[in-house]
């Protein structure tokens, strides 16, 4: 079969790399264009194009894939399928029916749970012990079309949502290959999503990564392994007499069992190593913290440079 490639982000390129390793004909990548924030820089290689240049796989990068100019250079590719992953546009009606069976898309959750940017993130936010990724025959509504492959992997307790992705990308280029196959062989069965079960995983922002300390402890630990890379847990540590400061939050333990009353982000300890903060529910023992405009520091290098005892605060601004 003839496929084009739709993705842009690193998400996509074990998929990538892995058409070629099928006996299928890989004839374009569409990309997003480069966009560059500095002036000066005159390009910005992507991952995906990194792997288009080595295997001299033509690139286009339209700013909208859904333009007639765009949809016309779609349709002279003859392709048989379009194979879409972390593409960052959505197709429209026509330009799916460029290609002689649409397109696939692959995704992130276990569809219809977590639809939308950030499905792994959105996930490990929830508490969820399982993940995994969802190959769908693609409609113009947005990870709505049916299933026709799916694999699963747990969630385990400490793991970041960079650890899940990096796993679940590679689970999902070995099903896209399997899809493949099946559309091929004419062996494809399709799964209507139930609408009841939906729920979102928007696009994170920079506000996502704000801890609500009224939550319970193991809560507000799955929120900090959520947030990586980007963009990060953070807070603000309240002092008497001084202006609050913002600390970025690493790696964090739950602590459960006897505690002294305090209300939700009071600080608990404050000593030997142990920066114990109350929870909604539980407390947290936090590992290290990132200063604003510091390096990520362990939690005792941080108390020996920074005044902090039990009574104090950590809320918003």
């Amino acid at each position: 079969m003839r496929l084009v490639m739709m993705g842009t982000g690193s998400f996509a390129v074990p998929t990538f790399r892995g058409l070629f390793e099928t006996h299928h004909d890989v004839v374009a990548l569409v990309t997003v264009p480069i966009r560059s924030r500095h002036a000066r820089l005159q390009s910005v290689i992507t991952p995906m194009r990194d792997v288009a240049h080595e295997f001299q796989v033509p690139i286009y990068d339209p700013e909208d894939i859904n333009t007639p100019e765009a949809v016309g250079r779609l349709s002279g590719y003859r392709a048989d399928l379009l194979v879409v992953c972390d593409y960052g546009q959505i197709l429209s009606s026509e330009a799916l029916a460029t290609a002689r069976w649409g397109g696939i898309n692959l995704h992130g959750s276990l569809l219809p749970k977590y639809r939308g940017a950030a499905p792994v993130n959105w996930a490990i936010y929830h508490g969820e012990i399982q993940s995994g990724v969802t190959v769908i025959h693609m409609t113009p509504r947005v990870d709505a079309g049916p299933c026709i492959a799916q694999a699963f992997t747990p969630i385990e307790p400490e793991e970041t949502a960079i650890e899940v992705e990096a796993r679940l990308c590679e689970l999902g280029a070995w099903l896209i290959r399997r899809a493949i196959d099946s559309i091929e062989t004419g062996r494809l069965e399709a799964l209507p999503q139930d609408p009841a079960l939906a729920s979102r995983a928007p696009r994170l922002k920079k506000t996502d990564g704000l801890i609500a300390w009224a939550r319970p402890a193991a809560a507000i630990k799955n929120h900090i392994r959520a947030m990586e890379p980007w963009p990060k847990t953070y807070t603000f540590l309240h002092r008497p007499e001084e202006e609050p400061f913002r600390l970025i939050l690493g790696p964090a333990t739950v602590v459960e069992g006897p505690l002294a009353p305090a209300a939700p982000g009071t600080v608990i300890e404050a000593s030997a190593g142990h920066l114990l903060v109350a929870a909604g529910q539980g407390a947290v023992s936090l590992r290290s913290v990132q200063p604003a405009g510091k390096r990520m520091m362990a939690v005792d290098e941080f108390l020996r440079g920074y005044h902090v005892q039990p009574g104090h605060r950590f809320g918003a601004e």
